[in-house]
C-alpha cells in the first residue's frame, strides 16, 4: 500500500512539473557560405528554411534587389539545407552562393532544417520567441513571402 501510494505520489509530482516547465530551447551553430559562424540567439525572430533549390530560388528573387543587412535587420536567418544536393553540385553551388548579399547558413548534414519538420516544396518560416518556434507559415509564392519579410519590423 505504502509503495502504490509513493508511485502514486512521484507520479503526480512529475505530471506538474511536466506541466509547468518551458521547453528547452536547443542552441545551434551552421557555419555561412563564407565559412563564418553563427549560433542561433534569443534575437532572432524569423527563421527561413529552404529544403530544395525552388524555395532557395524563390527566397533570393524576394530578396535580391534589397541592400545588404536586409534580412540581419529584421532579424531573419535564413538556413538551406543542403543535405540532398548532389555531392558533384556542391563544389559549384556553394561557391556561387557567395555572390548572395545576404547570409545564408550551410545545413550540409541536415540535423538543423531536420528538427523542424518542413518539407521540400515550401519555403518554412518559423516565428522565433527566445529561440522557441511560436509559428509556422510555408511560402510557395514569392510575393507574399516579400510582404511577408517587408511587414517585419527594422530598425
Amino acid at each position: 500500500m505504502r509503495l502504490a501510494a509513493a508511485a502514486l505520489a512521484m507520479t503526480l509530482s512529475w505530471t506538474a512539473v511536466a506541466e509547468t516547465s518551458e521547453p528547452t530551447v536547443t542552441r545551434w551553430t551552421l557555419l555561412d557560405q563564407h565559412d563564418k559562424s553563427y549560433t542561433l540567439d534569443d534575437q532572432a525572430q524569423v527563421l527561413l528554411v529552404a529544403r530544395s533549390m525552388s524555395a532557395a530560388r524563390m527566397l533570393n528573387a524576394a530578396i535580391e534587389d534589397q541592400p545588404p543587412g536586409y534580412l540581419e535587420a529584421r532579424r531573419v536567418i535564413y538556413v538551406a539545407d543542403i543535405e540532398m544536393l548532389p555531392a558533384v553540385m556542391k563544389p559549384v553551388i556553394v561557391p556561387a552562393m557567395r555572390s548572395a548579399n545576404y547570409r545564408i547558413l550551410l545545413d550540409r548534414d541536415g540535423r538543423v532544417a531536420g528538427r523542424y519538420n518542413g518539407d521540400r516544396d515550401t519555403l518554412q518560416w518559423l516565428q522565433l520567441d527566445k529561440g522557441r518556434v511560436v509559428k509556422e507559415q510555408r511560402f510557395d509564392d514569392g510575393a507574399q513571402l516579400v510582404r511577408a519579410i517587408a511587414a517585419l519590423p527594422a530598425p
